[in-house]
């Protein structure tokens, strides 16, 4: 892409927020380690803007996240939040301290007008998250922003281009937030928009081209919308030199299998391959509970499937997957620590025969959705909702059975009919059932029993990173909860998972 801001990770929950609001004005952004080589930055024309994320640590402790301080004098315009903020005036001469009131939460501002703040009230509430503040900010800068018990919100050197926030701009709380980062993005950087899907398109299939030559691709298909999307702009920069191949593990939901095969022979003019490979996985897995372990089996597992089928195609060398920017983030990153690792990130053994091939991986999903749309594929197909690879294995705890499979199938099922049936398949992100390996008395016709606890997980979210629990409305819980306990054997009892994302994960293993 033609411009771009940087935003550099110092750890911050909420540094992909950042990136997506940014690509939301139209202008391509992605996330970078504070490790990087400034003379990387300093070389590349197309970088108008860097943001400093907020994060966890004190800029004066030992061992605190840093950058080269070199990055002040490349005329690039920066704007750093909370941690960012205090880093840039700690290296820059001022003065950062440990607060004695600190400050979490909303917090009202009053501020001064600057390019950064251009068109904003002159008091608003923000969204507080520190226990450090700026107690004197550094020679050449001033104040244009100040609360109650931090004096020093917001501080710029306007000349060189230099702004800090003591607060969060990028999440929903603070209420002029969005403004503030357009104003920089748009202003200050004086950014022209050009991330469009359009011009994704365009820039990836010419990379696509690069990369692969004239040799054969193979496309690892689940059924969901990434590996959909990505089967599609594959076909489109490499045509009949791709194969896909779908492989069913048995973890798939009730039916999957027959609509996926169906779905790919309409819409795609590929090379298509299915392989009925249950047994096979479901012996890798058996008496394996932990999560990771079973993550990793099964990404082992699909690479030597793909490799002993891949043995009949000439000139096969690359493997195509729909990895997506939150999947190469949730399994680790130089700040943050492996949240979980993903079966086509983590889990790929090290001496795998394929080149591997991602042309997602710096999308979010509606990113991805978006894309699906521009290539033509289906509403159908591309409003789906995410399925993750690893499939029904990570929505049963602990050791996986052919029963408990079908448990999940069965419930997954009425689940996704009420749904549909109340209109909510639109406005729910994701939904489905989860089997905790608990057991619960109940009473059914007059007699004890000791069966299973089946979990309803739906979440509303646009990207993935953050989301909120679903507020189905009672009488549709009901209609499902009757229908599970009456309709599925092994079931008596049902529960609702009303936990948000963060502290929890979207999937629970």
């Amino acid at each position: 892409m033609a411009n771009k801001i940087l935003v550099i990770d110092f750890g911050s929950q909420y540094n992909q927020l950042i990136v997506r609001h940014i690509r939301q004005f139209g202008v391509y952004s992605e996330l970078i380690s504070n490790q990087v080589n400034i003379d990387k930055i300093k070389n590349d024309p197309n970088i108008k803007g860097i943001i400093f994320s907020g994060g966890p640590n004190s800029v004066y402790e030992k061992n605190a996240f840093s950058i080269d301080k070199a990055i002040y004098g490349l005329g690039i315009p920066i704007l750093g939040i909370c941690y960012g903020m205090q880093l840039m005036a700690y290296q820059n001469g001022g003065c950062v301290q440990g607060s004695a009131k600190k400050e979490y939460g909303r917090t009202e501002i009053k501020i001064k007008a600057s390019k950064l703040t251009e068109g904003l009230p002159a008091k608003q509430l923000v969204w507080m998250s520190h226990g450090d503040q700026v107690k004197k900010i550094p020679t050449h800068f001033k104040t244009i922003g100040s609360s109650s018990t931090c004096l020093n919100a917001i501080m710029a050197n306007e000349k060189n281009k230099l702004y800090g926030l003591q607060f969060h701009p990028e999440v929903a709380h603070t209420v002029y937030g969005l403004k503030i980062l357009e104003n920089f993005v748009l202003k200050v950087c004086q950014v022209k928009p050009d991330w469009t899907m359009l011009n994704f398109i365009k820039h990836e299939i010419v990379k696509i081209k690069q990369q692969v030559g004239n040799e054969k691709v193979l496309c690892a298909l689940s059924g969901g919308v990434d590996s959909a999307v990505t089967a599609a702009i594959m076909a489109k920069a490499i045509g009949k030199r791709l194969t896909c191949l779908f492989v069913d593990h048995g973890l798939l939901r009730k039916n999957e299998s027959q609509n996926v095969t169906k779905v790919f022979k309409k819409y795609f003019n590929v090379n298509f391959i299915k392989v009925d490979a249950q047994k096979q996985f479901l012996s890798k897995l058996q008496n394996i509970s932990d999560p990771e372990k079973k993550r990793k089996i099964i990404g082992r597992e699909f690479i030597q499937t793909f490799t002993r089928y891949a043995k009949d195609i000439k000139n096969l060398k690359w493997l195509a997957q729909g990895t997506l920017y939150t999947d190469v983030i949730e399994s680790g990153t130089t700040t943050a620590q492996t949240i979980k690792s993903h079966h086509n990130v983590g889990g790929l053994p090290k001496n795998m025969q394929f080149k591997l091939i991602e042309p997602l991986n710096k999308l979010f999903k509606d990113e991805v959705r978006a894309l699906g749309k521009e290539l033509g594929l289906p509403d159908h197909m591309i409003n789906r909702q995410p399925f993750p690879g690893p499939g029904l294995a990570i929505r049963i705890i602990g050791a996986v059975t052919q029963e408990k499979i079908s448990l999940v199938q069965e419930t997954d099922a009425i689940l996704q009919e009420e749904i549909n049936k109340a209109n909510l398949s639109k406005d729910i992100w994701q939904y489905f059932t989860v089997l905790p390996n608990v057991k619960t008395v109940g009473v059914k016709g007059d007699q004890r029993s000791y069966e299973d606890v089946i979990v309803i997980r739906a979440v509303t979210s646009q990207e993935g990173m953050t989301a909120d629990y679903a507020k189905i409305p009672y009488p549709v819980l009901n209609r499902i909860s009757n229908r599970i306990v009456n309709e599925v054997h092994g079931i008596n009892r049902v529960v609702y998972d009303i936990t948000s994302k963060p502290p929890g994960t979207i999937e629970w293993e």
